[in-house]
């Protein structure tokens, strides 16, 4: 599923900067120019991860960060910040703040720290699995192929989720009859290739690389090459 970002600046031209590089990373991305609207939107929208200016108008990044964890929010907040000395750092991080960025900063650093927080809390999620642009999600059987929503049948979903369960482990025809239909399948003997072959077709329709692959003369499995 695309991660949400919620940015709250309000230098009108940087926010439009970070909201442009944050799109073409493929992130779904929301914006506030003021404390109190970032607020609201933080509570509206429930972000994956919040990027807060320091110093906001009507409410600063610190006392918005500060109200979110009191509502018992645990998004991962980054506060940009032009102050750089240890006292307003303790102070930004005392406030709930995972992480800062001091201006001016490149892009570059601030996408990476982003990455690694996103990074963090997806492996604390057992409902989501991911491998490259691919990810599933267990609860809601979504599955997203980068920003793209791919809709599967009950059966394509269960495959995936085996494949993606075990990246880049070869799995044999055998297995796979075993573990997503069953001991008892009766049905027609080439239907792992059927569905592979549907997975595919659905999974690479925008012209996205492979990831399922056939081993010869061993069976399927989810990797890079």
């Amino acid at each position: 599923m695309t991660a949400h970002i919620l940015l709250v600046e309000d230098e009108v031209k940087l926010a439009r900067f970070i909201e442009l590089e944050l799109s073409s990373e493929g992130y779904r991305v929301s914006v506030a120019h003021d404390g109190m609207s970032g607020l609201s939107l933080a509570r509206e929208s429930k972000p994956d991860l919040a990027i807060l200016d320091w110093m906001l108008p009507g409410l600063t990044g610190v006392e918005l960060c500060r109200r979110l964890r009191a509502t018992g929010s645990k998004v991962p907040v980054i506060l940009l910040t032009a102050r750089d000395d240890v006292g307003d750092r303790v102070a930004g991080l005392d406030a709930g703040a995972d992480d800062y960025v001091v201006k001016p900063f490149s892009i570059e650093e601030l996408l990476a720290r982003i990455r690694a927080h996103l990074r963090r809390t997806q492996e604390t999620d057992e409902d989501l699995l991911q491998f490259e642009d691919l990810i599933l999600n267990r609860r809601t059987r979504e599955v997203h192929r980068g920003q793209r929503a791919t809709d599967l049948t009950a059966k394509e979903f269960d495959l995936l989720e085996y494949l993606l369960s075990h990246p880049r482990q070869v799995f044999t025809r055998d297995q796979i009859l075993e573990k997503v239909w069953g001991y008892d399948f009766m049905g027609d003997s080439n239907i792992i290739e059927v569905y592979i072959r549907y997975l595919r077709l659905k999974l690479e329709e925008k012209g996205e690389k492979r990831l399922i692959h056939t081993v010869r003369g061993v069976g399927y499995a989810l990797r890079e090459q």
